[in-house]
């Protein structure tokens, strides 16, 4: 390791979907150490296919609690063999999938407060979980316990206003609620409920974890303004359900110094102390060291919005979740499909298959696009649920075609025109120091990001993410030991290598795209209302 002797580490870890991940930082947030382990080539005995299973139904998807364990185990030997010195640790955290839920079985927290150095962590646990194969993110087999649940709080919109989001069959409550039905003796076997965040974090603790604000907040059962369970949603998921998921924490909090298991076997200080664990979207936030007033856009194959908002306003669509890293605020978060390929479509159609031809046509053509409005959604979009593609003239006529160039234009300005509309709706709103960070494939496009930053009339900065729940995780755990003494996240992660100033807006751009953002909303009304079945 290449830090000064005496230097304090901490570490991030992040248990995703495919791999466990770990990341450590010195005090200056230099990186000291990575490491991964690969669920599917390195665990096979857990026959895992993208570090799931996929059941026949092709709606149920599931991953083997075991194996998290496992990868941990295995985790902590490749840091060893690598000469990483535990002992040096002064604090952890870490992230997991949003969404999965981990079942203890009754007895489960004497054998987390009594495990034997001399064994590993997969031997020990072999018995401590009632549901062996855990739910994770992309189940989607709980469409009836989401109607359930919408109905007793008042409706789709009611439920959202209480708990960030309407009821979508990923979230941890419906997927209670459905083995609480289907599966009623391990339920009665269950003494806890974690999510993956706080599973992995009861490993580090020696005792079970609680569920942070943030990750509670993506379960349909956390109301996001008190911070507390909701009795509405409790009640229509199960009975009880308060004392076996414990009280939520505040993600900064410190749950209390590492199991002496860990010290016993790994040479890990006693003074350790593990931090909350968070879903690996907040930790994602956490690691792009996003500030209020900011958005995140990532420009992938489904283009992804975060937002730091103060004051949120819940809606049918996205996500409002509790902020990772002040508890008073809120991020949020929007997925839109139709990103780069149809954006790869366009290209090949109107620019000869060339990114610099696509590049000239956005140089060439002005900004609002001499009014022609576009929406290109090739597959069935999230946010709005629409399909097809919807051209319209400066006079809001429906047109067949437009031209190679302007076509381009009208594809880039409608995506970044509807990030915006509906991050606003969120409450997002632009403010004197207000920055775009973007990141993803097009973000190498210079043009495709000039136009993103007239759009939101910000300036777009970009920002390498490669590891950004690690390293956010890892930066938590910095924060979380100093945040009693006052300091800010902010303060805590200032000195880390700041984002790349790409593009700013044009001194025309707020005139043209206020105007045309209300001319979208209802253009976007219109194509709704034509599309729904």
């Amino acid at each position: 390791m290449a830090a000064s002797q005496d230097a304090r580490v901490y570490l991030g870890f992040d248990f995703s979907t495919q791999q466990l991940k770990v990341v450590a930082i010195d005090g200056e947030l230099n990186v000291l150490h990575q490491n991964n382990v690969q669920f599917d080539s390195e665990l096979p005995e857990f026959r895992t296919q993208g570090g799931v299973h996929i059941h026949a139904d092709r709606l149920t998807v599931t991953s083997p609690v075991l194996m998290w364990v496992k990868a941990l185990d295995l985790l902590l030997d490749k840091m060893k063999g690598a000469g990483f010195e535990f002992s040096r640790v002064r604090a952890l955290s870490g992230s997991g999938q949003q969404h999965g839920s981990v079942f203890w079985r009754r007895g489960a927290s004497d054998t987390l407060k009594q495990l034997d150095p001399d064994q590993n962590l997969n031997q020990l646990l072999q018995d401590s979980f009632s549901v062996s194969d855990c739910p994770v993110w992309m189940d989607s087999s709980s469409s009836q316990q989401c109607q359930d649940l919408q109905a007793a709080a008042g409706g789709a919109l009611r439920l959202a206003e209480i708990t960030g989001s309407r009821a979508y069959e990923r979230f941890t409550g419906n997927q209670i609620a459905k083995v609480r039905q289907t599966r009623a003796e391990d339920y009665q076997n269950t003494e806890r409920i974690s999510l993956v965040s706080s599973f992995a974090a009861s490993l580090f603790l020696g005792d079970y974890a609680a569920i942070d604000y943030s990750d509670g907040s993506g379960m349909n059962l956390l109301d996001i303004r008190t911070r507390n369970w909701s009795e509405v949603c409790l009640e229509a998921t199960a009975p009880h359900l308060d004392r076996v998921l414990g009280a939520p924490l505040p993600s900064t909090s410190v749950l209390g110094p590492i199991s002496s298991y860990f010290v016993q076997r790994w040479g890990f200080s006693e003074s350790c102390r593990v931090v909350a664990f968070t879903g690996d979207n907040p930790a994602s936030l956490a690691g792009m060291r996003l500030q209020q007033g900011d958005v995140a856009v990532s420009l992938g194959t489904s283009d992804t919005v975060f937002l730091w908002i103060q004051q949120p306003r819940p809606a049918l669509e996205g996500h409002i979740f509790c902020n990772p890293v002040d508890w008073q605020a809120y991020m949020a978060l929007l997925c839109f499909k139709n990103g780069s390929l149809t954006r790869e479509r366009v290209r090949d159609e109107c620019a000869g298959g060339s990114w610099e031809r696509f590049s000239a046509a956005l140089r060439d053509t002005p900004l609002g696009n001499h009014g022609n409005i576009g929406f290109y959604f090739d597959i069935m979009e999230i946010t709005p649920p629409a399909v097809g593609v919807h051209r319209f003239d400066p006079h809001d006529n429906k047109v067949s075609s437009l031209s190679p160039q302007v076509e381009v234009r009208a594809l880039v300005e409608g995506q970044f025109l509807s990030r915006r509309l509906h991050a606003e709706r969120l409450g997002y709103s632009i403010i004197p120091g207000s920055r775009v960070l973007a990141t993803g494939g097009a973000s190498s496009n210079k043009d495709i990001l000039q136009v993103l930053s007239d759009v939101f009339n910000a300036p777009v900065y970009t920002i390498d993410l490669s590891n950004s729940a690690c390293l956010g995780s890892a930066y938590r755990a910095l924060h979380g030991v100093v945040a009693e003494s006052g300091l800010s996240f902010v303060d805590v992660v200032k000195t880390a290598p700041e984002p790349r100033l790409v593009a700013t807006p044009h001194a025309t751009a707020q005139e043209v795209y206020d105007l045309m953002l209300q001319r979208y909303a209802r253009l976007e009304e219109r194509v709704l209302q034509e599309t729904r079945p």
